[in-house]
């Protein structure tokens, strides 16, 4: 038999993620493969960086949390695809989480609403949520 876990051990599993990265906690959207772990150097090429809301993710519940407020960029840093994510601790020197980035209905980890980056452009997030395992 698989472990399996109470929703509360869940949910605080999945709350842990945002108490351990954070508030204050960086978003970068990268071109190219994702490393191979966030103990990894970064790959690609920053396409943009988003300071998220001090309260970035919803609280857990019923074994899911989800990104809270908006997650945008006025201005992209650069030009290319976007193909994967970091967050990283408030300084931007710690990677706490990574994924894959799709457009909005692609299936990736984060979505967002165009996955063709132009330098200066605005781009919005419009889905991210984790949903913890062993149920």
């Amino acid at each position: 038999m698989a472990l399996q876990y109470s929703v509360a051990v869940r949910n605080a599993r999945l709350d842990a993620i945002e108490s351990t990265t954070g508030t204050s906690a960086i978003l970068k959207i990268r071109s190219g493969a994702a490393p191979a772990t966030c103990a990894t150097a970064d790959s690609g090429t920053v396409l943009a960086t988003v300071n998220l809301p001090s309260d970035w993710m919803s609280a857990a519940s019923a074994g899911v949390k989800s990104m809270l407020g908006t997650w945008s960029d006025s201005s992209a840093d650069a030009t290319g695809t976007a193909a994967h994510f970091r967050i990283y601790d408030s300084a931007g020197t710690t990677c706490h989480m990574q994924g894959t980035v799709t457009v909005t209905g692609g299936g990736g980890d984060m979505q967002v609403d165009s996955v063709s980056f132009t330098a200066g452009q605005q781009f919005d997030v419009t889905s991210f949520s984790i949903t913890a395992g062993q149920a």
